[in-house]
C-alpha cells in the first residue's frame, strides 16, 4: 500500500496540497482536500473541495479530466471517502473512472471509516500508495483530525499585547493595541475557524461583534468567505450577557453556554434578543467545565477549529487545563505600563520551576507588529498539550 515515491509524485502531491488550500476558509465542517489527475506525465484534471454539500475534490478533478482519467494516477490529500453523505463515495467514482493508481497523503482520521476507501480501491484492482507528504496534509486539517481522534476541537488561542506583556489599560480599554495588518490576520484566523470562543467578561468590557468583515479580510473571495459566519460561543455561567450586546444583532449564530444556576427570565429574554442558550452541567464549584464544553461543541456543533479570543482569566484557565494547542500572539511596539492588564491569569506560579514554557514555531513581522506562533510545552503536572484535564471557568 505504501512505498517509494518519485520526484514527480512529490510534485503532483504538492500541487494537490496547493489546491486544498483554496478551501481553507469555506469547507467547514468538512476537511480541506485537493486532487490532481495525471496521465502520461501531464496534469489532465484538478479539483478541490469548496463547501460542504458540494462535490468533493476527487469528483471535481475527475470532471475536469473527463475520459483522460482512464488509466491515470490520482493524487489526493486525504483518503477518498467510502460512504454516502451529502455526496456519493469518491472511492467508487475513482473506480468507475478507471484510474490505475491512487496516491494518498493521509488516511482518513475518522475511525468509523478509516481505510475503507483504500480497501475499496484495492479490491477493484487499483494500485494504492499512502503517506506522501503526510505531515503537510495533516497541517491542513488540524481541527478535523482533533475532532475525529480526540472528540474535541483544535484550540487556537489568539492574544494581542504590548511589548511589556499587557492586553488592556487598567480601565479595560484595549482598542487598538495592534495595527490594521495584524487585525487582518485575526480576521483570517476567524474565517478558518468553526467557532469563536469568548468569556462574558470580555463581551461586557469590549462589546465585540466577533464577526467576519469582508473589507478587513483582504481576500479576493472575501464576499464568498463571509457567507459563513463562524459560530460565536460565549461562556456565561449566570447569564450576565447584556441584552444589547452587539454580537446578538450580527449575522450568524450566537451560542451562550451557561450552567443550571441562572435566571429563567434572563434566559428567555436572551433568547428573544437572538441568542441560543445551552445549559451544561456545572462542576463541583458551580462553574462551566471546559472539557465538557469542548466535547459538546465537537459532538453537537461539529466544531473543528476553535479560535479563543478572550481575556486573561479564560485564557489562563485554558492554558492551565492543557487545552490550548496553538497560541498566536500579536506583539505591538508599545508600552502600557504596570497598571495595565496582564496577558494571562496563571495563579500559583511562585517559583521559576513553575513557569509555563512555550515552543516557538514561527515569528515574523506583520505590519508594525510581530506575530509569534507557539505551542505549550508539556509538563508533568499538565500532561501533553491538548490532553484533557478537569478545569472550570466562570
Amino acid at each position: 500500500m505504501s512505498g517509494a515515491f518519485s520526484q514527480a509524485d512529490h510534485r503532483y502531491m504538492a500541487r494537490a496540497l496547493q489546491l486544498a488550500q483554496k478551501g481553507l476558509y469555506t469547507t467547514d465542517p468538512n476537511p480541506r482536500v485537493g486532487c490532481v489527475i495525471v496521465r502520461d506525465e501531464q496534469i489532465v484534471g484538478e479539483g478541490f473541495h469548496l463547501r460542504a454539500g458540494e462535490p468533493h475534490a476527487e469528483i471535481n478533478a475527475l470532471n475536469d479530466a473527463g475520459e483522460q482519467a482512464q488509466g491515470a494516477t490520482a493524487y489526493v490529500t486525504l483518503e477518498p471517502c467510502s460512504h454516502i453523505g451529502r455526496t456519493g463515495p469518491c472511492a467508487v467514482a475513482l473506480q468507475e473512472a478507471k484510474v490505475s493508481r491512487v496516491v494518498i497523503a493521509m488516511v482518513d482520521p475518522n475511525p468509523q471509516v478509516s481505510s475503507r476507501g483504500i480497501r475499496l480501491l484495492e479490491e477493484a484492482g487499483i494500485e494504492v500508495a499512502v503517506g506522501l507528504l503526510e505531515i503537510e496534509a495533516r497541517v491542513l486539517n488540524p481541527g478535523f483530525i482533533a475532532r475525529m481522534t480526540q472528540q474535541r476541537p483544535f484550540v487556537r488561542l489568539k492574544m494581542a499585547m504590548s511589548l511589556d506583556g499587557r492586553t488592556a489599560m487598567g480601565s479595560g480599554e484595549s482598542q487598538w493595541i495592534t495595527g490594521p495588518e495584524a487585525r487582518t490576520q485575526v480576521q483570517r484566523l476567524r474565517a478558518r475557524s468553526s467557532a469563536i470562543l469568548s468569556g462574558v467578561e470580555s463581551l461586557i468590557m469590549d462589546d465585540s461583534r466577533l464577526t467576519l468583515r469582508a473589507e478587513q479580510l483582504q481576500l479576493d473571495n472575501a464576499d464568498e468567505v463571509v457567507r459563513r459566519q463562524p459560530l460565536r460561543v460565549i461562556l456565561d455561567t449566570h447569564l450576565r450577557l447584556p441584552l444589547a450586546a452587539a454580537c446578538l444583532s450580527e449575522p450568524g449564530r450566537t451560542l451562550v453556554i451557561a450552567t443550571p444556576d441562572h435566571s429563567e427570565e434572563k434566559r428567555e429574554r436572551l433568547t428573544e434578543a437572538g441568542a441560543e442558550v445551552q445549559v451544561l452541567p456545572a462542576g463541583s464549584d458551580g462553574r462551566i467545565d471546559l472539557v465538557v464544553m469542548l466535547q459538546w461543541l465537537a459532538e453537537n456543533e461539529q466544531v473543528n477549529e476553535l479560535l479563543v479570543e478572550t481575556g486573561a482569566t479564560l485564557a489562563g484557565a485554558m492554558l492551565d487545563a492543557a487545552l490550548v494547542d496553538e497560541l498566536q500572539l500579536f506583539v505591538a511596539p508599545t508600552l502600557l505600563g504596570g497598571e495595565a492588564r496582564p496577558l494571562f491569569a496563571l495563579p500559583g506560579l511562585s517559583r521559576m520551576a513553575d513557569q509555563r514554557r512555550l515552543t516557538i514555531h514561527d515569528m515574523r513581522a506583520v505590519g508594525r507588529d510581530w506575530r509569534i506562533i507557539a505551542s505549550p510545552q508539556a509538563t508533568s503536572e499538565t500532561g501533553p498539550s491538548g490532553e484533557f484535564s478537569e478545569s472550570k471557568v466562570t
